[in-house]
């Protein structure tokens, strides 16, 4: 509508010249002088809204239009018009650009949207092949499989100067045997955080990684084995489950804790319990990190800690079992179901960090309530060490989403195969220990030894190849067995 208008007006202003020029025509007998002093542009719009502008735009031209010919002179408005459009449309073009520019709210801060969410999509696949190289012959079920381990979208984000939320849907099959292969959409994270809470620290709600144990509490993504270790794998710590917790940290991050409050067994899959005795877990965290090198971002450092984790059964019912060090599978350790009220777990945390050398331990103890007779204690424990090949190191993180917990492996320089040029990624060799013991209810001892390697082709991808060696007693599911698997899967994540 601008550039309409600014036209309208010149053509208008070529109008009123060229009949000034045809009026001195006629007043000297149609003869036109050479010395005739003719009106300038400036004059003829003065009385335009966009004198200023056009002014401007012709400033720098030839103006010495005093000897050209009425048509050489409408040649040359017709030039300066094309110029001024021509820069009009620029104008127009730049303001449309700034317009559509993503609008970036306000932040508070600590770096967060004051008045809307910052939103980020994600999602997470592994792809797993398993081999019973070696099956005992007196396990059943031994079927090599592949699987979808991790199938997975989330959304996550921050917003509103001082909340969090996450929200994360599973469609890979759940634990179960070689011949389940079902799959059904699952809820694993959702729930909201608000952070920076006077005295409190962070208030968590929703569905989430009760806080206890670091193994559990720390991500698949980042931990170092396929599977969490035998104690760790569901048996003595809990998954997520529906509830409230709270997070804090001293001011140099020397110490954290945490704690909360759980409905007992709403897992993934059930999400709703209609039961007037609902059941309850009771977590709690306590670290320290008594050395970390700041000056390298933990190359070097200790962490210790304490957990607790009480559970009230609420069909008054427990049970221990576990698999070999692989998601789908027969159970080689049962408890079956014991007729117990309440189940109290405590453990101790250990993880040091030399450089490119790492070891990581958990010991737990559980005192089982059961309602006939005296109380039952059963125990579990892993330990496992690693080394980077290619100089990296594990990333601690002192106070992280879930608490005190290790973080992303980062290789010194991705994966490259090209044209360009190649690079190695980071190579990780790794070895584990885990142990079940159920021998004083009657159960048995599950023994699990596994090493393997770990290929980061970037911070976010990596191949993981796992030799699995489980032995177990008498008293176990299939009595004294000893096998060998062989596991490779194939982890990403954006």
């Amino acid at each position: 509508m601008r550039r309409q208008s600014i036209r309208f007006a010149l053509l208008m202003f070529s109008v009123l010249f060229l009949s000034k020029i045809v009026a001195e025509d006629l007043a000297t007998n149609g003869a036109i002088h050479a010395s005739t002093e003719y009106p300038t542009f400036a004059e003829l719009v003065e009385s335009s809204s966009h004198s200023d502008a056009l002014v401007s735009g012709l400033d720098h031209q030839d103006r010495s239009t005093e000897n050209l010919a009425p048509v050489d002179e409408i040649a040359e408005l017709k030039k300066r018009l094309d110029e001024l459009e021509k820069s009009v449309q620029s104008s127009e073009k730049n303001n449309s650009r700034q317009d559509s520019k993503i609008f970036k709210p306000e932040k508070g801060p600590s770096g967060i949207p004051k008045d809307k969410w910052d939103v980020r999509l994600g999602g997470h696949i592994q792809l797993d092949y398993v081999d019973w190289a070696n099956a005992d012959p007196m396990i059943d079920d031994t079927n090599n499989y592949f699987n979808y381990r991790r199938l997975r979208l989330l959304a996550d984000g921050v917003g509103y100067e001082q909340f969090d939320f996450r929200l994360q849907m599973t469609l890979e099959p759940g634990l179960g045997a070689t011949d389940d292969i079902s799959a059904s959409p699952d809820v694993k994270d959702a729930y909201l955080s608000m952070n920076d809470i006077p005295m409190l620290g962070r208030i968590r709600m929703g569905n989430f990684f009760v806080p206890f144990s670091l193994e559990q509490v720390t991500n698949d993504t980042n931990n170092v084995f396929l599977e969490r270790s035998i104690p760790t794998g569901g048996v003595f710590t809990a998954d997520r489950e529906v509830g409230v917790a709270i997070y804090n940290c001293t001011d140099d991050q020397q110490f954290t804790w945490s704690g909360g409050v759980f409905f007992e067994d709403i897992n993934d899959t059930k999400k709703t319990r209609f039961d007037d005795n609902q059941g309850t877990r009771l977590g709690g965290r306590l670290t320290w990190l008594p050395y970390y090198d700041n000056v390298s971002s933990g190359r070097s450092m200790i962490h210790t800690g304490v957990g607790v984790l009480h559970t009230h059964a609420h069909n008054d019912s427990v049970r221990f079992l576990s698999r070999p060090q692989i998601q789908r599978g027969p159970v080689l350790i049962d408890s079956e179901i014991l007729n117990a009220d309440s189940y109290t777990t405590g453990n101790i945390e250990l993880a040091i960090v030399y450089e490119s050398f790492t070891i990581q331990t958990e010991a737990f103890l559980s005192e089982v309530q059961r309602n006939v007779g005296d109380p039952s204690q059963i125990s579990g424990m892993y330990a496992h060490a690693s080394f980077f090949l290619t100089g990296e190191n594990r990333i601690f993180e002192p106070f992280g989403q879930h608490g005190a917990q290790f973080g992303r492996s980062r290789p010194h320089r991705n994966f490259r195969f090209s044209q360009a040029g190649a690079s190695p990624g980071a190579w990780e060799l790794k070895t584990r220990w885990s142990n079940l013991d159920l021998s004083n209810i009657e159960y048995g001892q599950y023994n699990d030894l596994t090493a393997g390697v770990n290929w980061y082709w970037s911070d976010r991808t990596r191949w993981m190849f796992e030799w699995i060696h489980p032995v177990t007693t008498q008293k176990t599911v299939f009595g004294e067995t000893e096998s060998d698997l062989l596991a490779l899967r194939l982890d990403f994540n954006w």
